[in-house]
Parts: C-alpha cells; structure tokens; sequence
C-alpha cells in the first residue's frame, strides 16, 4: 500500500494517556478525545499497513475503527494482528480510530467484526512480519530462509534481533499492494501462538477504575447543556408555540431552541438549555410546547398488526428473498397441513449510557463526541443538516456504554451539532433514560405466517413463510438493502433467518415493509437484527409441523438438516452447511439429555439456527428446560444448554462472555421485554414499566463451543435467536401449551392452556 497508512497523532489531535495498569484513556479540557489502550512511545513508526504501525521500542499499536461496547473488540482483532505478526503481545497497543475517509466503512454490528476483519489484518500481519524477517536476516547476516519471527524477535538461530531494533535502523519494506496482500500466506491453525488463547482484555483495567472515557464523560470549556423536549410522534410533528414562563426562573436556564432541521431527522424538536444539565433538566419539565402533529399520532398497536395481516394476505406484496417452483403444487397435493401466525411485541435498546453528543466547531472542523457504531452512516445526514461537507465533520470516538444496534443509528448527533451550529458555542446534549426510549430506534413490531405442506411418511414438501415488520434499512440506509427474486428490494437485517438450512421441498420466504410502521417511527435494528424474531417462527412452526404430523421433534429436524443442495456451504464461512448445523444440535440435545424422564410440569424444548446470515453462518442450538405452573401461567427457566460451531474462536473469554450475554438477552426477549405502542408513543419509559431480565430469574447456562479450524465467524448476537423458541417449545413438551407471542406472558400460557 504506497500511501500513509496511519495518522500523525497530533494532526489527528489524539491525546495519550499512559497508565501503569497498562491501559489509559486521553482527554484533555479542550474535548481532544481518543480511545487508547497501552503504552506509547511516540518514536517515529513502522507503517507496513493501515491497520498497524510499530515504533523504535518495539511497540505494535493496532488502529481498531469498531466500536467497543463491552464486548473487548480492540482485543480481538489486536489479537489476529500480532498472532499473524508474531508480536510480542505485552507490546501490543489499541487506538479506536476517530473518522477519516481512509478507513472505509466504519460500522460495529451484525456480529460482522472478527468476520470481517480477520481475512485483511491476518494479511496485514503477515505483510510486517515478512518485511521484519526480511529486514532482521540482514542484520543479522542470514539468509531470509533461515530466519524465524517470535515474540516480537527476530531469530536466526540463537543470535536474535529485536522488532523495535529494526524499526530504529530503518529501511524496511512497506510497499505492499492489495493485491500482494491477498497473496500472502497465512498461517495454518497449528501455528497460531495468540489466537485462541487465555488473556484478559486490554479494556478491563480502565473499566473497572473508572478511567476509561465514555461519550457521556466528554466535556469542553464553556460548553452549555441541552435536554429534548421531544414531540409526541417520532415523524410529522411542528412546534407551533413555545411559553417559557414557567421556566425563566429556574436558576442556571438559559432560554430554549427551536430546531430547524433540513435533514429531517428531528423534527418538531424544542431543546431546553442551561449552564448544567439540572438546570437544563427542569427547564425540560417548566416548558409548555404546542404541536401539530400528523396522522401518525393516532397510530397504535392494533393498526400496526392489522396492516402487517393485510400486507401478508395480499399474496402480491413483498419481495421474494426465497422463491423455489412449486410451492402452491406442493401444498395442493399435501397430505396434510400446517398454517400458524406469529407475532412479536416492540423491543426497546435500553443500553446503559443514555444517549448523548458535545458537538462544537473549530478551526472549520465540526466536532462530534460521542459514541457510535456506525459512523459512516451518520457523516451523511450530519452534513445535510448542517449544509456543510462530510469532510469538514469528524466524529471523536468514545467507549459507548452499551450500544446493541441502538448507535447504530446517530440520530442522536444531529440535535447537538444543530444546536451547536445555531447558537454558537459548544452544546452537550443529555437524554434522560425516558428520552432515550421515547426517542429510541426499537425493534419493530412483527406478524408472520408459516405454511407447511407434508407428503407421505410426514416428509416437509414446502414451506412457505410471509414476514411483515417496519424495516430499519428501508428507512435508514436503503443502499443495503439487495432485491428479491421479483426485482423488489427487501431489508436482509428484517428477514434473514427465514431463509434457513433446512431441505424443506419447495421453499418460499416473503419479506414485507410494513409501511405504517415506517412512518409512525423509527424501525431500529436490536442485536439480533432479523433473526431474533423470525427465527421466533421458524423454530417454533418446526416443533409444531413435527408434533403434527408425529414426529419427535429432534428427528424431525435432523432429517432436514441433509446439507443437499444449496445447503451443502460453501467457502470460505459456510464449509459444511446445514451438516454443521445438525452436528450442534445433535450435541446440545445429548448433552440437555433429550428423550430422557422429566417431572410434570417440566419441559425441554429444542431450537436451532445459523446465527446471522447465510454467508456468516454461526451453527447455533438450543436446549431450555422449563418449569409451568398451571395455575398462574408463570414461567420458570431452570436451564439453558447452548452449543455453538463458530469456527476458530480469537478470544475464549470474550467469545463466552458474548454468548453468555447474548443468551440471557434473548431470554429476557422471551419472557419479559415487549413494549406498547399506543397513540403514537411507546409506553413503558423506564425500567419500573418495561423489565428486563433480572439477575434473580437467571437459570443455569451452559455453553459448549466445537473445537474448529473453519474461518472465524460472529459471535455477538447468534445465541439471542435460539432461546425463545427453545422455551416456547419446552413450555409445550411441559403442559401441551403452545404460545404464538412474544414476549411469553403468563395469561397467554394460561389462554393457551385452556385450548390443549
């Protein structure tokens, strides 16, 4: 690669910040913010990629552009860099990059971060250490063949030359091309020294002392606060008048702002302002705001489903993800039948760190602190709003405390640079943690139809699956939305998972943009994205076909998962096909003791899937053994067994901490978190009224991983997509209940249990 591959630290402005626990965060009063982990010598660099650079102490700093939210991303793929290096990992150094157009696309989502980025660091990482080797044999005065690199060495024998003695020295090879980076070897699994071993996250320190800089930390001089008064509809809402009196007298208030956006991403928004963010919060509550509002005001659940039933019923709607010939056929000659609906409750981000932005220009730059997950969604709407070109925005990154697709979308980022712009001065706009769910980009509401036609023996000969839901891609970034079958785009994050691995005859998959749901809000992607709710149908309508027709559940899926035709994978992430699928799902279901005795009222109910997309396949399965009482429809989950193959795992620990967290969230999706949306608002705005999973009705889990050599895929959300069916399913094998709804509430078991 013949161009600068990393940034001058003080062109960027970063400042670094060395601690003795071997991980600090800069920030200075002038809000020049960075993320780094580790020491940092600030000795002219190495640059044999774009991704890494090494200086004159040996020390190997790895630009990360993911965002860390708690799942230690910087380690992991610092950890693919310096395995492929052969770094001497206690010399191993982290920046979270701010924005620059040279990164490319900077997004932290769909579990697509280790997948990504392990093919292009494993070859940026290869590229240093050839050159290394290359540069070390000469002063070591050996042939290249006969050198070796280890630990941040390199060997020629006994005699050994240190990375940052060659670095000092110079002249070593940095023109790489992409293509000779593709051409590089990689290492075989057999040679991997880092990858996969024990070692703690380089963020845990700053973490747990209270060091490391989230958004909401980010502060500058002379800067004033801002809270939201927000409209009482997410779209199509307009301040008509605003009466401050009862406001003026609150100490610290600083007058209010109408905010005029051309982008169209807040409109009706008044922002009440203050020299502190209590004085900005009771203005909040003193302002008195007259709107006119749209249609949309009125819209409720009822019209969200009864539209969503409409769409699915006209059989010329939608976009074709899956459309194989013979689908009517097969269900007109079918012995028989299965026809079910399934729906879904909105689902609410509720991230720890409500959502928040310092935004402020200087020197013709506009500034933007805060944490994101996808930033080069958001440069375009900030420069429409503020009329100013995309190069002149830089986002400043932070730490996000808790992200969960909710950053995904930096809505968040257009009031404060608005109101930044507008006034002046630098603005740091706070959400209260009711703004930030009135405001949030939640799941969706979902209706979807599973038809299933049976031949001879209880064989599936189609399958047919209709999905309606608001879709987040439709509204927010269009350009990644691919077409169906018919020409007609559709939303993958709001329909994969329907299209499964399963051998299931002729299949069909619809996928629906529930237009109402667009307009009354804002669709947002949740972890899990779509298959947190499609598989919702697809696993319980496959508990349901095998009880229909006979079969035990478990056979019924095995038979399916043949990997024939397309669903024999493919290289380089889908080696194996629905086989690997079957081979999780055959362990979790020996390891939960499948088949054995159980006391009444107790259950064991199986899913499975493959994570996230076809083309990044995490085999995923489920076993949840559940407790019924009859008498008051409670649920009780004893235990959750999960096996999951993604292939080679970078770092253990994280990998079980994100299955473990991902797990439970899909537990708390199942049981408790739904929310209501009613006269155009959701209704739950804490933590009282809408509630998550709490630490006293956590079960046993258990989570096996499947020793591979296979390409690394996503771990972030898989494991959220199996529980809830598996404990729609165990709630069944329990007391012949079947539940259609999420979340699974206990006056739909007892409804359901007066119609077994």
């Amino acid at each position: 690669m013949n161009r600068p591959l990393i940034p001058n630290p003080s062109r960027r402005r970063f400042l670094i910040a060395a601690g003795a626990a071997g991980a600090a965060f800069g920030f200075a009063a002038s809000a020049e913010a960075a993320v780094s982990m580790g020491p940092y010598s600030g000795a002219p660099a190495f640059e044999p990629s774009l991704w890494y650079s090494i200086d004159a102490q040996g020390v190997v700093t790895v630009n990360v552009v993911r965002a860390e939210m708690g799942q230690h991303v910087g380690t992991a793929l610092a950890r693919i860099v310096a395995d492929e290096l052969e770094a001497d990992w206690d010399k191993v150094r982290i920046i979270h990059v701010d924005t620059d157009p040279k990164w490319g696309l900077m997004v932290t989502g769909g579990s697509w971060s280790v997948w990504q980025s392990y093919p292009f660091l494993s070859q940026a990482g290869a590229a240093g250490r050839i050159a290394l080797i290359e540069a070390g044999a000469k002063m070591l005065g050996a042939p290249a063949s006969a050198c070796i690199a280890r630990k941040g060495k390199v060997f020629a024998g006994k005699r050994a030359v240190s990375y940052g003695d060659i670095v000092a020295k110079g002249g070593l090879r940095t023109g790489f091309t992409d293509k000779e980076l593709a051409a590089l070897p990689i290492k075989p699994a057999s040679e991997r020294r880092l990858i996969g071993g024990e070692f703690q996250a380089r963020d845990i320190p700053a973490k747990t002392n209270g060091s490391a800089m989230f958004g909401i930390d980010a502060k500058i001089a002379g800067m004033i606060y801002a809270r939201p008064v927000l409209p009482p509809t997410r779209n199509e809402s307009k301040v008509v008048a605003v009466d401050e009196s009862g406001a003026k007298g609150i100490p610290g208030y600083l007058g209010h702002l109408v905010l005029d956006d051309p982008s169209g991403t807040v409109p009706g928004w008044v922002l009440a302002l203050g020299d502190s963010f209590i004085a900005a919060d009771r203005a909040v509550r003193a302002l008195k705001v007259a709107w006119e509002n749209g249609p949309t005001a009125k819209v409720s659940d009822a019209d969200l489903e009864a539209r969503a039933r409409a769409l699915i019923a006209d059989e010329a709607a939608g976009s074709l993800v899956v459309a194989d010939p013979g689908v009517e056929a097969a269900f007109a000659s079918a012995k028989q039948k299965v026809d079910v609906e399934y729906t879904t409750d909105a689902a609410l981000h509720f991230q720890m760190e409500p959502l928040n932005a310092l935004a402020f220009e200087r020197n013709g730059v506009f500034e933007i602190h805060t944490g994101n997950q996808w930033q080069s969604l958001i440069l375009p709407t900030l420069a429409k709003a503020l009329g100013r070109p995309e190069t002149s925005i830089v986002l400043k990154t932070y730490l996000l405390g808790g992200g969960f697709g909710r950053r995904l979308n930096g809505d968040y980022a257009v009031p404060a640079a608005l109101a930044a712009k507008a006034l002046g001065k630098p603005v740091k706009l706070v959400f209260t943690r009711e703004d930030d769910t009135l405001f949030d980009s939640f799941r969706s509401p979902s209706v979807q139809r599973v038809r299933m036609a049976f031949g001879e023996g209880g064989r599936v000969t189609a399958m047919d699956h209709a999905a309606a839901a608001g879709w987040p891609t439709e509204v927010m970034a269009p350009f990644f939305m691919p077409k169906g079958a018919n020409d007609r785009p559709f939303d993958p994050f709001a329909i994969n998972g329907a299209n499964h691995w399963y051998s299931v005859g002729a299949h069909r998959v619809r996928a629906l943009s529930n237009d109402l749901a667009n307009r009354a809000f804002r669709p947002g992607w949740l972890r899990s994205v779509g298959p947190g709710w499609t598989n919702w149908a697809v696993e319980s309508a496959m508990d349901e076909a095998a009880h229909a027709t006979g079969q035990d559940p478990l056979a019924f899926r095995m038979r399916m998962l043949d990997g024939t035709g397309r669903n024999g994978g493919s290289a380089p992430n889908a080696v194996g096909g629905a086989k690997r699928q079957a081979a999780v799902l055959s362990r979790v279901a020996k390891a939960a003791g499948w088949g054995g005795k159980l006391p009444a009222d107790v259950g064991l109910g199986l899913a499975t899937t493959f994570g996230q997309e076809r083309d990044m396949p995490t085999w995923t399965a489920c076993a949840a053994r559940v407790r019924v009482d009859r008498k008051t429809g409670a649920v009780q989950v004893e235990k959750l067994h999960l096996v999951v193959d993604a292939g080679a795992i970078i770092h253990p620990d994280g990998a079980l901490a994100q299955m473990e967290g991902a797990a439970l969230w899909g537990l708390s999706l199942a049981l408790h978190e739904g929310a209501t949306f009613r006269d155009g608002q959701i209704q739950e705005t804490n933590l009282g009224a809408y509630t998550p999973l709490r630490m006293s009705d956590v079960p046993d889990l258990r989570i096996e991983f499947v020793d591979s050599d296979h390409a690394p895929v996503g771990l972030g959300e898989p494991a959220t997509t199996v529980v809830a069916p598996a404990i729609g399913n165990a709630i069944f094998s329990a007391v012949g209940a079947r539940v259609r709804r999420l979340p699974i509430r206990p006056d739909a078991v007892l409804a359901a249990l007066k119609t077994a």
